[in-house]
């Protein structure tokens, strides 16, 4: 008797084991991926604060939009995109799987996919844009409505009992499995019964719920693909506007994924970000070949012999052992010792320079072309610093009543730019009168403060300020007094004068047309 309890108890456990095990090898995702796939989407999606603002807020309306992201990257990152089959996916996220493979019909993801495959950055940033697209359509209610969210939240609640009444018959069938009672067996049997009818109800709600769900979208294909085709044309756009701001401003900005997610995000969704980044590329290039001159480098003379690796500088004898088997040895050896005999240089080394103080005008009037030409001069002026070796400020004004922006652009190792820094100036725009007093009340401030020779500022505006002679007369003096020398750009496209500014700075450039040859005279006085 007890042989035959013990038998039917081990019956119960391996066919409740079985049942429980399907259900718990079930994805929340529709595509294949391996564990590569997954570390490499967990990268860029831990490190960035727009994924995780994506997920809290679309996971309000649907359950498991993480994995729904984690199957946009897979569809943009994998060569060969696999779908699973929908009984080995959760119930609770049957609805993302007509959705995907609507977006995976759309013909301008495949030409994207062109772009992104086996490219995780390209990828990531085109699975969060893709992903804002649906959150956006979700909330307007005409590709799934209320209900139907409500539904597949009603779905995950019955796959968290039906998950509960597993793990008791389990639980229950492993204890009659050890201690075969004749009650326990039964319990198992009875939860097992449960659990499978827990199942077929929830089947049944599941049909229920996709097929309305299935044949709305499919009404709402072409508008859905409209909708996706937009987010693709903006990552397309990004990666052209991506190379101009890396050569414009430097590679500082993928130094981090969360750094390259947040500033491809922002410059595919922001044409006046593309814009000036294109113009940012163009004046830098022009900027550089205007200085390409000897007066960068310190003139230098051979006075001596010495030892050292440099081969430009190596003695002929010292070249003559290459044609020596044995000598040629040698030559190596002492190369990478740095013992070999070579001419000594020396010059007079350009003594260092003040801060570069960029004081730009973000006025009302500046809306439009004026404001990315003006922030375009100065991520220029931020490359020259660099090569200059100096500290670059921005001060953004407007008028009276607007608070001044300060920034340090390149305050770091090597003068290296700081790129959020640098993507909060390009975006800043409050608009309001124009007061040029203020920031250069606020740059003398800040030379005061470390008092360095050869500084400079530089003012960029389109409007005019009454300046009051007793305060031009007490600029002057502490003009004089720190030796810093401001050159002055006026924008002038409309009714503005220089009489202002002619007052206080030591040259004025008129500029009428924004262009990236606008800015050669400045490019150069620096």
């Amino acid at each position: 008797m007890a042989t035959r309890s013990r038998s039917r108890a081990e019956l119960a456990r391996v066919e409740i084991s079985q049942a429980s095990a399907a259900l718990d090898q079930r994805s929340p995702s529709w595509i294949e991926t391996d564990a590569f796939d997954r570390d490499a989407f967990r990268k860029w999606s831990e490190a960035s604060p727009s994924f995780h603002d994506l997920s809290s807020h679309a996971g309000r309306l649907l359950p498991h939009f993480d994995a729904f992201l984690l199957d946009l990257y897979a569809l943009l990152y994998k060569l060969n995109v696999s779908f699973r089959p929908a009984e080995a996916v959760l119930p609770s996220a049957a609805l993302y799987g007509p959705l995907l493979r609507a977006i995976a019909g759309t013909p301008a993801l495949e030409l994207l996919r062109l772009q992104t495959a086996l490219d995780e950055a390209r990828a990531a940033i085109g699975a969060l844009l893709l992903g804002e697209k649906i959150l956006a359509v979700l909330k307007e209610e005409w590709l799934l409505n209320r209900g139907q969210m409500l539904d597949a939240w009603g779905l995950k609640q019955q796959e968290e009992e039906l998950m509960r009444l597993w793990q008791q018959a389990r639980a229950v069938a492993t204890l009659a499995d050890e201690s075969p009672r004749p009650s326990l067996v039964h319990l198992a049997r009875r939860l097992h019964q449960e659990a499978e009818l827990a199942e077929r109800r929830l089947s049944q709600r599941l049909e229920d719920v996709q097929r309305p769900v299935r044949e709305n979208i499919e009404r709402q294909t072409a508008r859905l693909q409209s909708e996706i085709a937009q987010g693709c044309t903006a990552l397309e756009d990004f990666e052209a506007a991506a190379h101009e701001w890396d050569t414009g401003v430097g590679h500082e900005a993928y130094r981090s994924p969360a750094l390259q997610v947040e500033f491809g995000k922002r410059l595919a969704q922001n044409p006046r970000l593309r814009k000036l980044a294109n113009l940012v590329g163009r004046m830098r290039a022009h900027a550089r070949a205007l200085r390409q001159k000897a007066l960068e480098r310190c003139n230098e003379e051979m006075y001596s012999v010495g030892t050292g690796a440099d081969l430009g500088r190596i003695l002929p004898c010292e070249l003559a052992a290459l044609r020596h088997p044995l000598r040629r040895r040698d030559f190596a050896r002492r190369l990478l010792e740095g013992t070999l005999l070579q001419y000594e240089l020396r010059g007079q080394e350009e003594a260092g320079r003040g801060p570069l103080i960029v004081c730009l005008d973000v006025s009302s009037s500046m809306s439009g072309d004026k404001d990315v030409w003006a922030k375009a001069v100065a991520l220029t002026l931020l490359d020259i610093a660099q090569r200059q070796r100096r500290l670059l400020h921005a001060i953004c004004f407007a008028g009276p009543d607007t608070p001044l922006y300060e920034s340090d652009l390149n305050y770091g190792q090597r003068y290296s730019s700081d790129p959020q820094e640098v993507l909060r100036l390009a975006s800043y725009f409050p608009g309001g009168g124009t007061d040029f007093r203020r920031p250069l009340e606020a740059a003398l401030h800040r030379l005061q403060q470390k008092p360095l020779r050869k500084s400079d500022v530089v003012l960029i505006t389109d409007g005019e300020c009454t300046l009051e002679p007793g305060w031009t007369e007490q600029f002057l003096e502490h003009k004089r007094r720190l030796g810093f020398r401001l050159y002055s750009v006026l924008i002038d496209i409309g009714s503005a004068t220089t009489h202002s500014l002619r007052q206080i700075s030591d040259r004025v450039a008129s500029v009428r047309q924004l262009t990236c040859e606008a800015g050669s005279d400045l490019f150069l006085a620096l």
